[in-house]
């Protein structure tokens, strides 16, 4: 089992860490604050160890040596840094995995070089937030909207509305909606408990339902699961830090954009850097102020700041004043289970979000991507398939012959620029992109030696 060694005890390390021991991993995680480190200790069954991430003393007595994986995801990008070039000099760590935040640092690209800082892959969650929050408004009505091979493909999760072409019709009329777009329904939750897919079963407005289409395909898939079709023209956003700063410059030149920002000097940076966009300096909490901006002309609000009560409290105040749909960033995951697809209609955990970057380099196999649904309790991984029907148990096999553990299917295959829907008599082909649905992740090992080639392939 392979030894993974977490640099940093935040929201980051905390929950990859928890994710890790789920999966039994042999996981040790540094941290300079006891206080961090000691709720982990008493609830997982993990290494913990108090120290600074770039002393070398400190990083050999935290098994450095054997460690398969470093992650620093210290709050210090330098740290971060060092410490990654530590792990590959001195203890020749095989893959480093580095937290980088700031702009300046990410522009200078040859400072992660392995004769440099030695930074294999570099995590930014404030990235991947931003690209979240961005297919989800290219994708007015959806919950969750996940890329697969570099966009060709996505997964979607759409709830039911009522009057939808497919409210109370059971899934094998849906084909006949669809003419000659395809598709794959891999998986429906109702009240929180999933329903595994077939063409009886009848679908019931308030399901959520995943599906996976070529990305040329979701806006007609899309329609016959909602009644209507809203377009998004005015966008709210709650904070100006990080995320909020990243999304409104990629989205202003092609929406309305105006930002709450309640640091003077930043609201100040920000209307000098984002000359499109209207920046008003403010609290998101503030009636009058919600109000005075027509805020019920809303299409979507965003509560973008750290702050998890004030993106709660902006998020429910601006539903009630008329925004059309709130999604706001929650970091205690908690919390998100507490508030989704109530009067919050999308709440997102940073967290959460960040782990299927860093579970694919974690994963044994050759996987492309892993993404983490339902709050963690599902997952969608695209793998590589690799070898013949000899030394592989997939390729060369129709998916009805391949022994999948209860709970998993394959849901797409990916061949060149061709996005092919999984049928029972689809069958697989040696470097062949295939995305696999999980609905419990005690599956995944299961999954990682069912595409392992034997031994001799390479």
């Amino acid at each position: 089992m392979p030894n993974i060694l977490i640099l940093g005890a935040g929201r980051v390390g905390t929950s990859v860490a928890e994710q890790l021991v789920r999966e039994n991993y042999n996981v040790t995680i540094v941290d300079e604050n006891p206080v961090n480190l000691q709720p982990l200790a008493d609830k997982l069954d993990l290494r913990t160890l108090v120290g600074h991430a770039a002393n070398p003393l400190v990083l050999a007595n935290a098994g450095a040596a054997d460690a398969d994986l470093l992650l620093a995801v210290t709050p210090s990008d330098e740290l971060n840094m060092v410490a990654c070039k530590m792990a590959q000099t001195l203890f020749n760590v095989p893959t480093r995995l580095g937290r980088i935040r700031d702009h300046d640092l990410l522009a200078r690209t040859e400072l992660f070089r392995p004769d440099c800082f030695a930074i294999d892959h570099i995590i930014t969650p404030a990235q991947i937030v931003t690209d979240l929050l961005k297919r989800l408004i290219e994708t007015p009505e959806a919950l969750q909207v996940l890329d697969f091979a570099e966009g060709q493909a996505k997964m979607v999760v759409v709830r039911v509305e009522p009057g939808a072409a497919m409210d109370g019709k059971d899934l094998a009329t849906l084909p006949i909606y669809l003419a000659k777009t395809d598709c794959r329904i891999v998986s429906i939750y109702r009240r929180n408990q999933r329903i595994s897919p077939d063409g009886h079963i009848v679908l019931s407005a308030g399901d959520e339902v995943f599906f996976l289409a070529a990305s040329k395909d979701i806006r007609a898939v899309m329609q016959q699961l909602r009644a209507t079709e809203r377009t998004i023209n005015r966008i709210t956003l709650c904070g100006g830090g990080n995320v909020g700063y990243r999304l409104a410059h990629a989205l202003q030149n092609d929406y309305q954009i105006k930002i709450i920002e309640i640091n003077r000097e930043r609201a100040q940076w920000l209307a000098e850097h984002l000359p499109q966009c209207l920046i008003l300096h403010g609290e998101a909490t503030d009636e009058n102020l919600l109000e005075n901006e027509q805020i019920d002309r809303c299409d979507l609000f965003l509560a973008l700041t750290s702050d998890d009560e004030d993106n709660i409290m902006s998020s429910l105040l601006a539903k009630q004043m008329g925004a059309r749909k709130v999604v706001a960033i929650i970091n205690r995951s908690r919390y998100v289970d507490l508030l989704q697809g109530g009067k919050i209609d999308v709440a997102i955990s940073p967290a959460q979000a960040t782990i299927g970057s860093l579970l694919a380099h974690v994963r044994q196999g050759d996987i492309v991507a892993v993404h983490s649904l339902r709050r963690g309790e599902a997952e969608a991984i695209e793998l590589i398939a690799h070898g013949d029907r000899n030394n592989s148990r997939v390729v060369g096999r129709k998916i009805e012959e391949i022994n999948l553990p209860q709970g998993a299917n394959i849901a797409a295959i990916i061949r060149g620029d061709e996005v092919l829907m999984a049928h029972h008599d689809t069958e697989i082909s040696n470097e062949d992109h295939v995305i696999v649905f999980m609905d419990n992740k005690r599956h995944i090992r299961a999954i990682e030696q069912l595409f392992a080639v034997k031994i001799g392939f390479f």
